[in-house]
């Protein structure tokens, strides 16, 4: 059975030691706040993927009285490798008393075997009164990282840099509210070379996270997929009476047919989330800026799929397409007016029609009596591209998003159709292609695997360019 790498994150209070423990244990339960004195007592969080623990991380409280317990331990040291036996009896001398309590709490697990994360924050001045902390660590003998954690600004990580040099063989720089997912993997990385034991361990926890990463990404496409393809073809039916006025059900049944695809994006949304396991971000979600753009006003479609012009030319070029069926039937003696008038009619018809929404439709008397009042799918070209737009654009922060981070998703305040300008040639040509499929709901089955692949590569190729 290999070893399980342990390490107890310890520092000055509020300095983000919890938030480092959220961060690289991608665990969104850890207490974290701005108050010092939050951790009181040091608590394990295990890194698993599927059930297996790959390594932990120690949350502990922060040093309270570093010189007097450097001096108590000097006094007591007669040889320098007397220390780590010092570290030992300094905890079992106090533990249990009410002097020593947070020094003993973030010393107890680093006796017993656990590495060393010592975080400080690069956005204040490094000061003298850090080095009895410091020291004290360095006794301990244990193997040891410094993190330079910058809360705000990176103002002074240079000198603290030059500092964390003198006392730890690591020393990185590390936000654990911004990191990205490969930024985390190369702490692990670097983790190992601290000890030869934990070498190996951590290499397979790496192999794990990354296999971990692009299962999440593989079923985040799946997800979206199947939201977008059922949304698409979405619709409502009402069966009425033979006399009854049609106009009497339709707004009823109108506002049912909105908030259901309401409530379909919204359970996307919660299931991408717990897929990152961001599981307790769904309590926030009256919050997210992003459900604010309400999916059915129309004037934000534009910011999220494809510009008035952007349709046009699309229907444009599907009416020039239909044209040149009629120009190839009569051998080309039409001199290409079925092409032209195609492309005008079809690009003015999508200009006038792109703010309507969905096909309403009364059917005839039915058998036993009675009509049948439909209300969808929503036939509007953009429609597709408007979910995806939302729903990548949600993928990409949640997936971006490091589990220290306790604040609501944030919409930037610009237009998002930007992610259409990303893809490439090729996929954009792809993404037409199945959009207008999704539109005209033609073979439901094989579109929606086409788009799960269309979205697999290109949630993979977002992350790998992202700035």
């Amino acid at each position: 059975m290999s070893l399980i790498p342990r390490f107890a994150v310890v520092g000055h209070p509020n300095k983000g030691k919890s938030s480092i423990v959220a961060t690289l244990a991608l665990d969104d339960s850890v207490s974290v706040a701005r108050s010092s004195g939050t951790t009181r007592h040091s608590q394990s969080f295990p890194m698993k993927v599927d059930g297996r623990i790959l390594y932990e991380l120690i949350d502990t409280p922060g040093f309270q009285r570093a010189r007097k317990t450097l001096a108590w331990m000097q006094n007591e040291a007669e040889k320098v490798h007397d220390r780590p036996e010092v570290v030992r009896r300094f905890v079992d001398h106090w533990q249990g008393t009410d002097q020593f309590i947070d020094e003993c709490e973030l010393l107890k697990p680093i006796i017993n075997g656990a590495g060393i994360i010592y975080v400080v924050d690069g956005s204040r001045p490094y000061g003298t009164e850090y080095e009895a902390e410091m020291e004290i660590l360095r006794w301990s003998g244990q193997p040891s990282m410094a993190l330079i954690n910058p809360i705000g600004s990176d103002e002074y990580v240079e000198e603290w840099r030059a500092a964390l040099n003198q006392y730890f063989r690591i020393t990185r720089v590390f936000n654990a509210m911004t990191v990205e997912f490969q930024k985390r993997i190369e702490i692990l990385n670097a983790f190992g070379q601290l000890q030869e034991s934990w070498r190996q361990p951590l290499q397979q926890a790496v192999g794990c996270l990354a296999e971990m990463r692009k299962n999440q990404h593989q079923q985040a496409a799946a997800e979206i997929a199947k939201m977008v393809t059922k949304m698409c073809a979405f619709k409502l039916e009402k069966k009425i009476s033979t006399e009854a006025e049609p106009m009497k059900y339709q707004s009823a049944l109108a506002s049912k047919f909105f908030n259901k695809l309401r409530k379909l994006e919204a359970k996307c949304r919660r299931q991408v989330q717990a897929l990152y396991q961001h599981t307790h971000l769904h309590s926030q979600e009256d919050a997210i800026e992003l459900l604010d753009s309400d999916l059915f006003k129309l004037k934000d479609w534009y910011l999220w799929g494809l510009s008035k012009i952007q349709l046009s030319a699309i229907s444009a070029a599907a009416g020039a397409t239909a044209g040149l069926a009629v120009d190839a039937a009569v051998g080309g003696a039409s001199l290409m007016l079925g092409a032209i008038s195609g492309g005008i009619l079809g690009g003015a018809g999508s200009w006038f029609m792109a703010d309507k929404i969905a096909r309403k439709k009364i059917s005839g008397v039915l058998p036993l009596g009675g009509k049948i009042l439909t209300f969808g799918p929503v036939t509007n070209r953009n429609f597709p591209y408007v979910l995806l737009g939302r729903a990548l654009y949600h993928q990409r922060l949640v997936a971006g998003r490091p589990h220290a981070q306790r604040d609501a998703l944030s919409l930037k305040q610009q237009n998002q159709n930007d992610w259409l300008n990303e893809l490439n040639q090729q996929q954009r040509k792809q993404l037409d292609k199945l959009c207008k499929c999704l539109s005209q709901a033609e073979k439901p089955d094989e579109t929606r695997e086409n788009l799960v692949l269309w979205l697999q590569k290109t949630i993979s190729f977002s992350e790998i360019n992202r700035p």
